[in-house]
């Protein structure tokens, strides 16, 4: 497996991959990306700041998407947490997917390992990454955790109103 970035050429297969995440966590009952979160605008602007990654497999199908974004993000600033990392440089992974069609593989699991050893190896300056989760996504929880990355506090209302959201952190060694 291995990630690119993303051009404004790939946009489609994004949102494709991002409307059929949004499908799968309906299909869960997980109130998470029902809506307008995420917008083929904030996509846009993923792409256009670098941020938005394609995951392929070794037969070259793109199977997920993911955006890295570096710090500050915004999105934390009402978070209720105690951040392991309070000065240095970090990063945050945001709208992360499978496609369907590639579930089961492991593939979830690999674009991790992929990105931690990627900011690992080539951003020394990195000290640490961020994500959260809907309360309600229990598989993303579980996949966080699998990444040894530790709660460190929630957000209500950042995506949608009252909705809950896990904040995760992650030190890099």
């Amino acid at each position: 497996m291995y990630f690119k970035k993303a051009t404004l050429d790939d946009i489609d297969t994004i949102i494709d991959i991002l409307s059929d995440g949004r499908n799968q966590l309906a299909e869960a009952g997980v109130n998470q990306w029902q809506g307008d979160y995420p917008s083929r605008n904030q996509i846009t602007a993923d792409i256009m700041q670098g941020s938005a990654y394609l995951f392929n497999s070794a037969d070259d199908a793109t199977v997920g998407a993911v955006a890295v974004v570096p710090s500050p993000d915004a999105t934390y600033d009402t978070a209720n947490a105690n951040w392991l990392n309070t000065t240095d440089p970090y990063v945050v992974i945001h709208r992360v997917a499978i496609h369907s069609t590639h579930a089961g593989h492991g593939y979830a699991t690999q674009l991790f390992e992929k990105i931690i050893a990627h900011i690992t190896s080539e951003h020394p300056e990195i000290k640490s990454i961020r994500i959260d989760t809907h309360a309600d996504n229990q598989a993303m929880q579980h996949l966080i955790a699998k990444m040894s990355f530790e709660r460190v506090g929630e957000m209500v209302g950042v995506y949608h109103l009252d909705d809950v959201c896990y904040v995760y952190e992650k030190l890099i060694k």
